[in-house]
């Protein structure tokens, strides 16, 4: 196995191009364990460490938000640049692994990777977030629900990287809440839930809703925020929008649960972070 380590990422995605089967390799916390088992066996392995302008978080005069490709599970979990509901993502990131993880991981190389199970996904799916990628072809943004497309499977070629996250300015007054339920502290998610939601006189308003563990991909559903909007989480309208949630689902039997057992705790856990989050609202108002 040949290895590189670039200072610029038209060097880095060069290498990609040249080098049929290479990979890149940020932290490492998931390539290194899966090369480790025998899983992966890239012919070439491109570091990302030494690149200049991947790493750091950015906030724009519009509210949204950059974060490079290279920033750690750590940096984005302590970040005081979050804001409104865009805080569901520090909120993922402080359930990542344990520490030794969080200070080695980086956000693209998790996003990259595209566990179902992971955490950031789902949050930033309810975040509207865009990925940044750039090729030999040039500079292209990809919307989170068009990112993933199957199980551990991106939009990405095989040589684009992922340069950036970037976070849309969020509602004002909105909150985003992470829940997840997991083995034990620091597993992978059985099953998650990432909320943005803003109260309005005891009304929900722009909900967004996404769920992690219950599929190849984050599952987000208009009809569900739909069923919670202009509500004041009536037990009917959390019923209908846990229903419709499962009903999208697709889950599978694995180690950590039976596909049955997603369909049945996914409304609890949907209903539980509508909890939190109306708690916290009211404990700023």
């Amino acid at each position: 196995m040949e290895f590189y380590r670039p200072e610029t990422i038209e060097e880095a995605v060069a290498l990609l191009a040249r080098h049929e089967g290479a990979r890149c390799i940020a932290g490492g916390a998931t390539l290194v364990a899966m090369m480790n088992a025998g899983l992966a066996e890239p012919a070439a392995l491109v570091s990302l460490k030494r690149v200049r302008g991947l790493n750091g978080i950015e906030r724009h005069e519009d509210g949204s938000l950059g974060i490079g490709a290279m920033t750690r599970h750590a940096e984005t979990a302590r970040s005081p640049l979050f804001r409104e509901g865009q805080r569901v993502v520090p909120e993922a990131a402080r359930r990542i692994a344990n520490p030794p993880v969080r200070n080695m991981g980086t956000m693209g190389g998790s996003v990259c990777f595209a566990d179902p199970a992971a955490d950031y996904l789902p949050a930033l799916m309810a975040a509207d977030a865009v990925i940044e990628a750039v090729s030999p072809r040039g500079h292209r943004t990809i919307k989170i629900d068009g990112f993933i497309t199957d199980w551990y499977t991106t939009a990405l070629v095989p040589d684009e990287i992922v340069t950036a996250i970037t976070l849309p300015p969020a509602p004002a007054r909105s909150i985003g809440v992470y829940e997840k339920l997991d083995r034990v502290t620091g597993d992978f998610a059985i099953v998650s839930v990432a909320l943005i939601v803003e109260f309005v006189r005891g009304e929900c308003r722009n909900v967004r809703i996404a769920v992690g563990g219950c599929g190849p991909a984050p599952i987000r559903r208009p009809e569900a925020e739909q069923a919670l909007e202009g509500s004041g989480l009536e037990p009917a309208a959390l019923t209908e929008a846990g229903r419709l949630l499962v009903a999208a689902s697709d889950p599978v039997d694995d180690v950590r649960a039976t596909a049955e057992y997603r369909r049945l705790v996914l409304p609890r856990m949907v209903a539980k972070a509508f909890a939190r989050a109306r708690a916290q609202a009211e404990l700023a108002a």
